[in-house]
């Protein structure tokens, strides 16, 4: 393994790293990421889980015996250099599959490049947009944003908490989650009586959530973002002393959001994958070994705490790889069709169960609701729809 830092202003920084270069045929496998920048809290695992997956699989003899060539960039969180390195991983890099795209901006960013290209695209961003409508060349291994409003919702349902404030990220995916939950709203008898929003660089949300306190009918408040925006909301919503229930997505499944957020987090409640309470699970439940395993090599590997992120780069490098061996070789095409064709796979995220029609594979159930409790992820009882 090697690493080569690209010095280029326009680009920021950028990161390549290449494994498996001794084979003579390889399967080239491209990633842009957000390593850096106000990502990087998603992206860095993702790095670090692709590597650890990549340096095994080449171990064991590579696939389809063709070994795996893992090229990365960072776009530190922006779009467009997510698109130029996209460019740079089609025409100079000739890759032969693509498993990344950190945030909904940067995977937007990019699709147009790779469906052009006809080159595989696993994004691991959460928007629905990424695969509806339905792309030939793009799947996606997270669940999305309008999952994460239904299992919101269903949980507010049971604890009747039905009109509700949302607080908005006006990044590309905090718009679209809240475009989500506004829209399925209606359907689960919940009311949106009351709205604010905050940019990527705003550093207090005190303002916004002092409206919030003043409106006397709210009985729940949903944060739709992802990133340190959510923490600093967190924190605020404690130091105004408002005590109606917080909500926020799936994308603060990740220790550093309790970090970041401190004790104000207890009492907080949001959408996870199953890989957050892997040891909590039942004995029975059929993602619990996966979730484990992945859990266990994760931490002893980096020693540090796992994330929902590095879980979806995961399943992402592992969907490819399955498609690969059914292949029988890195044809663009045949390798599009078996991803397309995954059933039944097993993963950290749930149980993947791809078509034509549908380039996720994952239904509600796939969600589970969690509450962090003296600053730790906690199981609570499922809300019946």
């Amino acid at each position: 393994m090697f690493h080569r830092t690209i010095g280029t202003a326009a680009l920021g920084l950028a990161i390549m790293v290449a494994t498996g270069i001794s084979a003579s045929a390889q399967i080239k496998i491209g990633a842009v990421l957000s390593i850096t920048g106000p990502a990087s809290f998603l992206g860095d695992p993702e790095k670090k889980t692709l590597e650890m997956y990549v340096d095994d699989i080449n171990a064991k003899g590579g696939v389809n015996g063709q070994k795996l060539k893992l090229i990365v960039y960072d776009d530190s969180g922006d779009a467009n250099n997510a698109r130029t390195f996209a460019t740079r991983l089609v025409e100079e890099d000739k890759i032969d599959a693509m498993v990344g795209g950190t945030s909904t901006g940067s995977t937007l960013a990019m699709i147009p490049v790779f469906e052009e290209a006809q080159v595989p695209f696993i994004s691991l961003a959460g928007a629905i947009q990424i695969v509806e409508p339905v792309r030939k060349w793009v799947f996606k291994t997270p669940h999305t944003d309008k999952m994460a409003c239904e299992k919101i919702f269903a949980d507010l349902q049971q604890r009747h908490l039905i009109t509700i404030a949302i607080i908005s990220g006006t990044d590309a995916f905090g718009k679209s989650m809240r475009d989500q939950c506004v829209a399925a709203a209606p359907n689960w008898g919940i009311t949106v009586a009351y709205e604010e929003s905050y940019g990527p660089r705003d550093s207090d949300m005190t303002p916004q959530l002092t409206n919030i306190r003043n409106k006397a009918s709210l009985q729940a408040v949903v944060n739709t973002g992802f990133g340190q925006g959510p923490a600093i909301v967190t924190r605020n919503y404690r130091q105004l002393g408002i005590d109606t229930p917080l909500y926020e997505s799936h994308g603060v499944a990740s220790k550093q959001y309790i970090e970041l957020a401190g004790p104000a987090a207890d009492g907080v409640r949001l959408p996870a994958a199953a890989l957050l309470v892997a040891e909590k699970l039942a004995d029975n439940d059929p993602q619990k070994p996966v979730v484990v395993a992945y859990s266990r090599a994760y931490q002893q590997r980096t020693g540090e705490a796992v994330s929902t992120f590095g879980g979806h780069a995961y399943d992402g490098l592992m969907i490819l790889v399955q498609a690969l061996q059914r292949a029988k070789g890195a044809d663009r095409a045949n390798v599009r069709d078996e991803i397309e064709r995954t059933k039944g796979y097993i993963g950290t995220g749930g149980i993947v169960n791809m078509s034509a029609a549908d380039h996720l594979g994952l239904d509600l159930s796939a969600f589970r609701m969690l509450e962090i409790k003296n600053g730790d992820w906690t199981l609570i009882p499922e809300a019946k729809s």
